[in-house]
């Protein structure tokens, strides 16, 4: 599976948040791998620590020596709160997420369903918005049934 990364925001400590292309916002202690990983000790340096980046929207990079794959605070963080997100954007994350497990490239994709690679990149991306019968081409290719769900919304 691959989350994108939209936004990274530095915590206190070692505390990392990550707001994710679905719109899940996820905290994570990058202390937890200290024992783990020791040269991860070195982002208890509050100036090291800060001068993180998102590398594309897969990764965190901090030097040569220093990176976090985002999947691992996807997996293992703890979940802050969902935001609402651009349909484009949810369409997006769930073509990924689908293709990831049915392990193909973009391009294999693009062969199995007529579908033009770059454009199901935009889709990834959230920068497209695909016609319904485009969505169910991608999804017959990969041998899957589209799904849609219309929920309330929760207003506090």
């Amino acid at each position: 599976m691959h989350h994108r990364a939209e936004k990274l925001v530095f915590g206190k400590g070692t505390t990392l948040e990550i707001t994710f292309q679905n719109g899940e916002v996820k905290s994570y202690d990058v202390s937890m791998l200290f024992d783990r990983y020791p040269q991860m000790k070195s982002l208890k340096n509050r100036r090291l620590f800060c001068s993180g980046r998102l590398s594309g929207s897969y990764g965190i990079i901090w030097n040569e020596d220093l990176d976090l794959e985002v999947e691992v605070i996807y997996e293992d963080g703890k979940l802050l709160r969902a935001e609402d997100v651009p349909v484009s954007a949810l369409i997006g994350s769930a073509l990924a997420e689908a293709r990831s497990d049915c392990g193909i490239t973009q391009k294999k994709l693009a062969e199995l369903s007529g579908v033009d690679q770059s454009d199901i990149s935009k889709i990834e991306r959230g920068a497209a918005n695909p016609s319904v019968s485009t969505i169910g081409r991608l999804a017959e290719a990969m041998d899957l049934k589209v799904e849609i769900s219309l929920v309330r919304r929760n207003h506090e």
